[in-house]
């Protein structure tokens, strides 16, 4: 009997069209929540979300189109502290939750934003 492969992270979201709904979702509670909104004050949001589904791409197991900054380069001086940090991870499950994403896969992109904790959060 052979194992029949389980589906990536990134399959389960949906691939890019379903990392792509997702991100559109979660960049309008950021925006509507006072805790984070100021951050993006000044960016291109339609730049940001198409580098947020790019990362969201390569970070949950699909392939790697991102060409965007590193994390900490790209987050440096912003003075991001840790709940800021803490609103963002609860915003994106929220969106995630509100795609139909299982409990399991949410928490599966939750451990991964977690390990780059140290290079985001000043």
């Amino acid at each position: 009997m052979t194992a029949v492969a389980q589906p990536s992270l990134y399959e389960r979201l949906g691939g890019e069209e379903g990392i792509a709904r997702v991100v559109d979702t979660f960049y309008d509670m950021v925006l509507a929540d006072p805790r984070v909104a100021h951050f993006f004050a000044n960016t291109d949001m339609a730049k940001q979300r198409r580098h947020q589904t790019l990362f969201l791409t390569f970070a949950t197991g699909g392939p790697n189109k991102y060409t965007g900054r590193g994390m900490r380069e790209a987050h440096r001086g912003l003075g991001i502290r840790d709940e800021h940090f803490d609103a963002i991870v609860e915003l994106l499950g929220r969106a995630l939750r509100q795609h139909g994403v299982t409990e399991a896969d949410i928490q599966a992109v939750a451990a991964r934003l977690e390990a780059m904790r140290p290079e985001i959060v000043e």
